[in-house]
């Protein structure tokens, strides 16, 4: 009997898992068209694109536009068919067929095949200081042991000279890019206008070129390293191998011209085409932006493929096409797989930096839309994870419309891609749903969709015939409401990303906080971006340069180029793909609420593990809106190492601006001396050494900063304000950093930001920074304005607790505010107050209006009110205009006046204290 249930419950399992694996896969379309062409178009649908032509001024300018760049070589290949041609990087004379690197750089090549092979790349870094020659001053067949003949761009005039291969960057595969695209282009106009001129000038080079792959073989690693699992045939990551894109629309438009005149070719073609797509499957980064990257060239070269059934390996079109959607393979996951590692499934963001972030979700909704105009097959009920990947977009915009660019990443305006392709494959499948939802998102963003689109001309590129044409809106989807896709704070854990924002626009505020967990991430810590009056004011500062540079990897990518706080002057750990999260122990509101919360403060409270040093630390950040253009942030960080010993802790705070000014808590300037205490000398990281003009000062005293954006007169100047509390052991610096590449373009900023200094405060604590945290205030204010606060003061704890923060903050409108914050869950104390909060303030307006806030806490007593509860949580109690709102997301108990009442935990609603 027992034997009998085993066997039973060992069927169910197995048939449960079949079914699981089953109802996780993709499946494949039927009715595969068989001629060609087919990957944006079949022979059936030419009729329709002439008639489009004829009719839309905006195809004709597209065919104009292709005519326009490629006529003259047409012209000129019809009597000199080799002026082309000899032009591809190619080992003329050689013919080699095996290629050696050296790790990232090219090294040589040996074997000889029987026709002229494709030349390899010369750098996995892309950096260097040449460029290829226009077309007509390249050495035709070029191809000498003295490297290539390109132009020097650091000495006066660029002159032409020879150059060691493995200084030349991508130079020859983006080279042969472009010949292989106008070759495509050529191979198109031949299809729709029957000229045999254009289908010569893309066979000639389509010709050379495939032959060329054929005999090409693997590159081999002479360090046997990492690069050997990411290398293509043509460059040295797989991603990068985009000639076979256009080498797969090529044959197809060209396919029906060949099966005519050189039928013999087809077998090898095919064969190279599966070559070069088995190698892009065999290597390549499985868990990031690369897995899709791989998958869009396979598609396309496997979509040129015939059937399976055609080739004796059955390793045809159907195959490559489940490959891609279905298999997965140490580097190659299906793209169920690829899209349950990457994306959150509760709220939709993808596990890499912001920049990366926005790339692959805009990848994939074209993959989807490409996928169903090609094969008239809709997979996005397949991967409904993307409706919320669009739908998150917004949450990743400051106040002023930029997005956060935290890691490798640059600060600009939300791409509205993502989100037109979902409206497109909604309108293709008439789900009216799906499109009255994100045309709604897309006119949040676009405030003349319909109008920009269509004053907007597709790029003279084949792809704008059909993937590209004009998105049309449908008139009675109105805009949606931005609430619904922002909240005012967000949490998402696979990035380790938290947000906090109050408002729109110039008077908004908002904090970004940051760790290090996925793709593309810095060593940063507890990273902060700050916004402040229509600018993200203390900002991240992009990658600054390639990713093998030094000073990527010296310093971008590392601590003291960030909002954070370094130990010891050793904090590290490794970018790009990093594990270093931080926890999230409390927050208000809660991630992702909508509604019944109180609106005027925010908080977080997260903890990281610095691996390097072994060291704690806490960051605190809160922000306060006290008007409608007034507000202020409050930062305490604390940083102490486990096994003690701590020689110091540097807190890292950079700001936009053209001047910056350090003051005591007067306003009056703080003399600091040049120093060359900062420095790589001593053990420390070599960032350091990129910054200079080093000044310092040793204070136990209060002191504050100021930086200034200088707009031009006649516009308001902007300014970031920060005040922080002394203590024993501080010592503060001005400092200028390395300059912020995050910005593409001034952004409205009236200076060059990629070209200057970025100004730089650092605030060193000699000894631990628990007991004396940093403990800040930032205000954000314009010359209009002018400040809002009037003082700032400290206050110690009365029970003696050391690592307390407590500050005294009064207001030029007459209200006084006092913050607590408390480490352990210990009781502070301080003139009539008390709270074992995390975080608490007490809000008294002038007027007799008042807000307690506790924040993590059991207890807060204040202004006669006492609040209590079991279990930690926030509450908030306002007393506005003779009304008592409440907001407590735990059981309370409050008493007043020797009145006590219990509440059970709710949103924000009236109450009646007495």
């Amino acid at each position: 009997m027992m034997k009998k249930l085993i066997a039973i419950t060992i069927f169910i399992f197995m048939g449960s898992a079949s079914y699981a694996q089953k109802s996780n896969t993709i499946p494949l379309p039927k009715n595969l068209e068989q001629g060609y062409p087919r990957l944006y178009i079949s022979q059936k649908g030419k009729k329709d694109l002439e008639k489009t032509i004829k009719k839309e001024a905006w195809a004709q300018e597209v065919l104009s536009g292709i005519h326009k760049r490629i006529d003259e070589h047409v012209e000129r290949h019809a009597t000199n068919p080799e002026w082309m041609v000899s032009r591809l990087m190619m080992y003329w004379k050689t013919k080699a067929t095996n290629v050696y690197i050296n790790g990232i750089n090219y090294s040589h090549a040996d074997g000889e095949a029987p026709v002229p092979t494709v030349r390899f790349t010369g750098s996995r870094d892309y950096t260097t200081n040449y460029a290829m020659p226009d077309l007509e001053d390249i050495l035709p067949y070029m191809d000498d042991e003295r490297g290539l003949y390109l132009r020097n761009k650091t000495k006066e005039g660029n002159p032409l000279e020879w150059v060691d291969q493995s200084k030349t960057g991508g130079q020859i595969h983006r080279h042969n890019q472009k010949i292989m695209g106008l070759a495509r282009d050529a191979a198109f106009l031949y299809w729709l206008e029957e000229d045999e001129r254009f289908a010569k000038f893309a066979f000639d080079i389509f010709d050379t070129y495939m032959m060329g792959m054929y005999y090409r073989n693997e590159p081999i690693d002479l360090l046997n390293g990492h690069i050997q699992t990411l290398v293509g045939l043509e460059c040295f990551q797989v991603i990068h191998e985009s000639t076979l894109i256009y080498a797969s629309e090529l044959y197809d438009f060209l396919h029906q011209y060949i099966e005519l005149n050189h039928p013999d070719k087809i077998e090898t073609y095919d064969i190279t085409i599966k070559k070069w797509t088995d190698q892009i499957i065999k290597n390549g980064v499985p868990q990031n932006n690369w897995n899709l990257h791989q998958a869009k060239i396979i598609l396309k070269a496997a979509m040129v493929l015939r059937d399976n059934k055609f080739y004796e390996d059955e390793k045809g079109r159907e195959y490559y096409i489940n490959y891609i959607l279905n298999v997965t393979s140490p580097r190659q996951w299906s793209m169920t797989k690829f899209m349950d590692y990457g994306y959150d499934k509760s709220n939709g963001v993808w596990a890499e930096c912001p920049g990366y972030s926005f790339g692959v979700t805009r990848d994939l909704t074209h993959f989807i839309n490409d996928f169903d105009n090609t094969f008239d097959h809709n997979i996005l009920p397949y991967m409904p994870v993307m409706k919320k990947a669009v739908s998150v977009l917004p949450q990743y915009l400051f106040p002023n419309g930029q997005t956060v660019a935290f890691g490798d990443s640059n600060y600009g305006s939300l791409s509205t891609g993502a989100i037109s392709d979902m409206i497109r494959t909604a309108q293709k499948n008439n789900d009216q749903a799906l499109e009255k939802e994100f045309t709604g998102l897309y006119r949040l963003f676009n405030q003349d969709a319909q109008q920009s689109n269509r004053s907007r001309k597709p790029k003279s590129d084949i792809g704008s015939f059909f993937a590209s044409k004009p998105l049309e809106l449908n008139a009675k989807y109105g805009k949606g409401n931005l609430s619904d896709y922002i909240t005012q704070t967000f949490y998402a854990p696979n990035v380790s990303w938290h947000v906090q924002r109050i408002g729109e626009g110039k008077n908004g505020m908002m904090v970004s906080l940051n760790g290090s967990l996925g793709n593309h991430m810095h060593a940063n810590g507890i990273n902060m971006e700050l916004y402040g009056k229509g600018f993200v004011q203390g900002a991240d500062p992009g990658k600054g340069a390639g990713y093998l540079q030094p000073i990527y990897l010296e310093y971008y990518s590392q601590f003291p180029a960030h909002n954070t706080v370094m130990v010891d002057g050793a904090s590290s750990y490794t970018e790009m793909l990093s594990y270093h999260a931080f926890d999230l122990i409390a927050e208000y509101p809660k991630s992702g609420q909508k509604e019944g919360y109180y609106p005027n403060i925010t908080y977080s409270d997260v903890f990281f593990l610095e691996p390097e040093t072994q060291s704690d630390q806490n960051r605190l950040v809160s922000t306060v809106k006290t008007g409608e253009t007034s507000g202020y942030y409050i930062d305490v960080f604390r940083s102490r190492k486990k096994r003690k010993g701590d020689k110091f802790h540097d807190y890292y705070y950079h700001n936009l601006g053209q001047s910056m000014k350090v003051m005591d808590a007067s306003g009056s300037p703080l003399m600091l001396s040049p120093t060359e205490e900062m420095g790589f000398a001593g053990g420390h990281l070599y960032a350091l050494d990129y910054m200079w003009d080093k000044k310092s000062k040793r204070t136990s005293e209060d002191y504050q900063v100021e930086w200034k954006i200088d707009f031009p007169e006649g516009k308001e100047d902007v300014f970031m304000n920060l005040w922080m509390k002394g203590t024993d052991g501080r010592e503060v610096f001005s400092i200028k950093s390395p300059p912020n590449k995050a910005f593409r373009g001034n952004h409205g900023l009236p200076y060059e930001v990629d070209k200057q200094p970025y100004l730089t405060f650092t605030a060193r604590q000699h000894g631990e920074a628990w007991e004396h945290p940093f403990i800040s205030v930032y205000e954000p204010f314009t010359s209009s304005e002018g400040k809002s606060i009037s003082s700032i003061e400290g206050f110690d704890d009365d029970n003696g607790n050391k690592a307390f923060a407590g500050l005294h903050i009064t207001h030029k409108s007459g209200r006084q505010d006092f913050i607590f914050s408390s480490e352990g869950a210990k009781t502070a104390s301080f003139e009539n107050m008390s709270t074992n909060g995390t975080y608490a303030l007490i809000g008294n307006e002038k007027n007799g209006d008042f807000v307690l806030f506790l924040g993590n806490g059991t207890q807060l007593e204040a202004n006669g009110i006492s609040i209590a509860t079991e279990i930690k949580g926030n509450v908030v109690l306002e007393k506005k205009e003779d009304k008592i709102l409440l907001h407590n997301q735990v059981p309370v108990v409050i008493s007043d006046k020797n009145h006590e009442k219990k509440y059970d935990a709710g949103e924000i609603r009236e109450i009646i204290l007495n």
